[in-house]
């Protein structure tokens, strides 16, 4: 209800922010605050981006966003393959700044990540980007400086092929997801340290107790309780932060702002989906209208109709629809923990709405989800009185005893920096995850203080459709159903296998990969230049995490394919969701020489240390001198570039 305190609040902001804009060239107005959602695009070669601080409203609520060209989000940037793109960054804020160009293959140099692949634009500098377009499809950029990213910083990409598009459609629209908090970013990290349940409002409560007790017995809501007690987590713990501090945005615009795409009925229309939240993993569905997803992460798929899908931070999805009836379809993301939606509206004429779904009732953890069941996504597969406190506890010395422990579990130097092949690998996985056929070695669970938990039965989990999806009635998308289109160049089996393990201690907001955060490590993570490395994930945190590897793509190895043709077409993506308690592999082809960052893409995740350096080190017999690492060797500047 919009009584007239609130009417008066309202109309006192957005005439504020209107006195304000009208101050503001017209293409650096932000689109909320233009009231219309249309992205402003920028095409061609040449570009000049200005970073900045812009006046920003959502739902009506004033606010300040750290903006490119005045604009939330950034201007569509259309490119062609095959050209060669100059771009020129401006830096008009009292801070540092950057832009990485999420899921595009580019000299290293021009990757955007301060520390890693350059040292940042400082203020009152400009920084320019040059590289030649190798791919088309749907990516994105943003800001990999600090927590920019959580106020504005990102905008999307479409490059468009060079020859004909396999995709078929009458028009599109670019629909970028995020989250906003009117919190500062670093306070927000700051309650998150202090307690990293302090942001999410979802938790259970007595109530719940007795209607579990009333409905699984007394002795069973019990035992649940002490499981969750012993691992200091709580079945409701799938986001840091919720809807009660985010507001979630389409194309910069908030659930009442309603963002609209029109259509004639009959059209088939191309939505270029990219989540470009910080921390929340959306899921996506349109009710009454069938979706054909086309394209996953800017590369093309084998066309596969379903009704929802989750949608990773950082992930892009294309899907086709084709509304054949004359009236509005409500396009719904809802956050995955079903805290809030950003919705966004389809249809045949302006004003029209279609009915907005009530939120679902929200999702809890499970055994699966704690890596100790092999459920495959079955919510029953144990019942917490078979599975007793004490076991859990346990499980913080990991329990594969018929691994070889002789060796440790970390020193990256092990892992390759001198040439050896032994790594952190890992054999008998099962078919879901073939070992390479060299000889591999093992090692311990990550321990210290910054893994509090173990996954002791960790299972491949790509042929479930994510946390909240399980049980749904209608089709959901998985990882296994995806295909790429074109058949993959390099099917060479991997000639070894790195294990690295995903950790956390929530007590201390702790995120790391082998119980070693971003700040502490000294070696990288090492491929040699044109090696097929198998990269094993284990996810011993009980929250999904959405992993993204730089300057290459990799292909997800598929449950039950052991290689081969099957292996041609398994879908080729830059970031993938490790769900918790899952073990989940990919093959890279070690393409792209260089420093590469390989982090968690949940914001405030990879601030906290979820994050490392993959060094792709030459071949000796390249005599090139740009294919040299600056990791330990060489510090790039402007004036290098």
């Amino acid at each position: 209800m919009l009584n007239r305190r609130h009417f008066l609040s309202r109309a006192s902001a957005l005439s504020g922010l209107a006195a304000t804009s009208a101050l503001t060239p017209a293409w650096a107005r932000s689109a909320a605050a233009l009231g219309t959602g249309v992205l402003p695009s920028l095409s061609g070669t040449d570009f000049d981006l200005t970073v900045g601080r812009t006046p920003f409203s959502v739902d009506g609520r004033a606010s300040s966003a750290i903006t490119v060209n005045g604009t939330v989000p950034a201007p569509l940037l259309r490119w062609r393959e095959g050209d060669e793109v100059r771009l020129r960054v401006h830096n008009t804020l009292d801070m540092a700044t950057s832009i990485h160009w999420h899921g595009i293959l580019l000299p290293f140099e021009m990757d955007g990540v301060p520390g890693v692949s350059f040292p940042g634009i400082a203020p009152g500098e400009t920084f320019t980007y040059r590289f030649p377009l190798r791919q088309s499809g749907t990516y994105w950029y943003h800001s990999h400086s600090g927590l920019q990213e959580q106020v504005g910083h990102y905008g999307p990409i479409i490059i468009d092929p060079a020859g004909s598009d396999p995709v078929g459609y009458d028009r599109e629209y670019v629909m970028v997801l995020g989250d906003w908090t009117f919190m500062d970013p670093h306070r927000l990290f700051a309650e998150l340290k202090k307690n990293g349940h302090s942001l999410n409002y979802n938790q259970r409560t007595l109530g719940d107790f007795f209607a579990d007790a009333r409905e699984d017995g007394l002795g069973a809501a019990l035992g649940d309780r002490r499981m969750w007690g012993a691992m200091r987590m709580t079945a409701t713990d799938i986001a840091d932060v919720t809807g009660e501090t985010y507001a979630y945005l389409i194309n910069g615009l908030g659930p009442d702002d309603n963002w609209t795409g029109l259509f004639r009925p009959g059209e088939r229309i191309r939505l270029r989906i990219i989540n470009a939240a910080a921390m929340t993993i959306f899921n996506v569905r349109i009710p009454g209208l069938p979706m054909t997803v086309v394209q996953s992460d800017g590369l093309n798929v084998q066309p596969i109709e379903t009704d929802e899908f989750q949608i990773g931070v950082a992930e892009t999805y294309d899907v086709v629809v084709t509304p054949a009836e004359d009236r509005a379809y409500t396009f719904v993301a809802e956050s995955i923990d079903r805290s809030g939606m950003a919705r966004a509206t389809l249809a045949p004429r302006p004003g029209m709405e279609g009915e907005v779904p009530a939120l679902r009732d929200r999702p809890l953890l499970t055994m699966a989800d704690m890596g100790m069941a092999h459920g495959h996504g079955n919510h029953n597969s144990e019942t917490p009185e078979e599975m007793a406190p004490d076991s859990v506890e346990s499980s913080h010395a990991g329990s594969h005893a018929a691994m070889d422990h002789g060796g440790g579990h970390r020193g990256h130097a092990g892992m390759d920096s001198m040439g050896s092949e032994a790594g952190h690998a890992m054999a008998g996985h099962g078919a879901a995850n073939a070992s390479p056929s060299s000889s591999t070695t093992v090692h311990d669970h990550p321990t210290g203080p910054g893994v509090a938990n173990t996954a002791t039965m960790p299972v491949s989990r790509l042929d479930e459709p994510g946390i909240g999806l399980e049980e749904v009635p209608h089709r959901t998308l998985r990882y296994s159903q995806l295909r790429s289109l074109a058949p993959t160049a390099d099917h060479r089996e991997p000639g070894r296998e790195i294990e690295l393990h995903l950790t956390s201690n929530m007590e201390r907001y702790m995120w790391s990969f082998d119980g070693v955060r971003f700040s502490e490590v000294v070696d990288p993570i090492v491929f040699h230049e044109g090696e097929r490395v198998r990269l094993t994930m284990v996810n011993d945190t009980m929250m999904p995490h959405p992993i993204h590897l730089h300057g290459m793509f990799f292909d997800l190895v598929l449950p039950g394919s052991t290689g081969g043709h099957e292996a041609r077409h398994w879908p080729r993506k830059h970031t993938v969701i490790v769900k918790p308690g899952e073990r989940l592999s990919v093959d890279v082809t070690a393409d792209e020489v260089g420093d590469w960052a390989f982090h968690c893409h949940l914001l405030y995740h990879m601030h906290a240390g979820m994050m490392q350096v993959v060094s792709v080190r030459p071949d000796p017999g390249d005599a090139n001198p740009s294919h040299h690492s600056m990791h330990g060797d060489h510090t790039m500047t402007g004036e290098d570039m």
